[in-house]
């Protein structure tokens, strides 16, 4: 990612986009209750709701993005709410190997972020028995909230292609409608590492 998409995401947080998104996604919030406890990893986090979620419920919880303007968002609800995230400035589009924390996670979040050759980095962090749980934009002819870039939605079938070696433990592709009233297309894939 460039300085003037840095610059573009910087922008956007900066002007409150995404300031009403303060949920957890609703895929996170079904399957946690399921996963390991121990470390998460909230990848591209934006604000941070999924990493505030996370830490919430008991995580040990770093969250990664690009903006600097939202890591700092995200910062101020932690402190608001009296919880522990790292909070990690990186950008994952030019190396998702030096911008990826070391792992090993029991948890990776991975939402709403197309980066096609992320994968093989989360899964050599996820611990053996960790869950990832992702969310993606689906290419589709309806009408839906989201990116209107094809490079930014996955094709239906790419998500669970993708999981190099992880046992598929849910996998969805569809029209969801998100807790503000949107509909979206998406992929969605939770998976864990039976090594």
């Amino acid at each position: 990612m460039s300085a003037a998409e840095r610059d573009k995401w910087d922008a956007r947080y900066r002007d409150g986009a995404y300031r009403d998104r303060t949920h957890p996604t609703k895929l996170l919030a079904e399957w946690l209750p399921r996963c390991p406890r121990g470390r998460g990893l909230d990848v591209a986090c934006g604000a941070g709701r999924n990493a505030l979620y996370l830490a919430a419920n008991g995580f040990a919880v770093t969250a990664v993005d690009i903006s600097a303007v939202a890591l700092e968002r995200g910062r101020l609800a932690a402190a608001s709410r009296r919880l522990e995230v790292e909070w990690l400035q990186a950008d994952l589009d030019e190396d998702p190997e030096r911008g990826l924390p070391a792992g090993p996670f029991d948890v990776i979040v991975w939402v709403r972020y197309v980066q096609r050759t992320l994968m093989p980095h989360l899964v050599a962090r996820l611990a053996p028995g960790g869950v990832l749980i992702s969310e993606q934009h689906l290419a589709t002819d309806a009408a839906v909230a989201g990116p209107t870039s094809p490079e930014f939605r996955l094709a239906p079938g790419e998500l669970r292609r993708s999981v190099f070696g992880l046992a598929p433990l849910h996998s969805y592709e569809g029209l969801v409608v998100d807790p503000d009233g949107r509909t979206v297309a998406l992929a969605q894939l939770v998976a864990t590492n039976t090594a």
